[in-house]
């Protein structure tokens, strides 16, 4: 048994939710899945965007912040990070991680992550011969994006 709690996250938040009651800018434990040999797969949503309210992140969008999460990700937690994925519905990201699922370690390298943006020249992986939709990146979008999630970081822990 995995106690969530003593890893700072909210149980009554972890799983599937009615997406008419998640809240955004929001990161929540989505899953914690044991595996044989003690290690821990851990799933944190990033939510960006409320679902179903009309604001879901643009294509461009979507793609550039990915990068900055998938070379931040990497950087920060290198022995941890495993994935990241797009929501469908455009409104934020999966998050998959080995054995690290503290809340506060996600959420401060997440804050670096996001306050880099603001000063990057440049998103990451963004060449052709790195990406396969390079023409498809906006460093200004996701820096608004960036400005826009770390403006309501004291409210991150509050998915619903």
């Amino acid at each position: 048994m995995i106690d969530v709690e003593a890893l700072g996250w909210d149980p009554k938040t972890i799983g599937e939710l009615d997406h008419r009651l998640l809240k955004a800018p929001s990161i929540k434990l989505r899953s914690a899945s044991p595996g044989r040999n003690g290690d821990v797969v851990y799933c944190v949503d990033l939510r960006i965007r409320r679902p179903n309210a009309d604001q879901e992140l643009s294509a461009t969008e979507l793609h550039s912040i990915e990068h900055f999460l998938l070379e931040g990700l990497k950087r920060e937690l290198p022995e941890n990070f495993v994935s990241v994925g797009v929501m469908g519905c455009q409104t934020g990201f999966y998050l998959t991680f080995l054995n690290e699922g503290r809340a506060w370690t996600i959420r401060r390298v997440l804050q670096d992550i996001l306050t880099g943006i603001r000063s990057s020249l440049a998103v990451p992986y963004a060449r052709i011969d790195q990406c396969g939709n390079y023409r498809n990146h906006s460093l200004e979008l996701a820096r608004e994006v960036a400005r826009e999630v770390l403006e309501s970081r004291s409210t991150w822990m509050d998915a619903v």
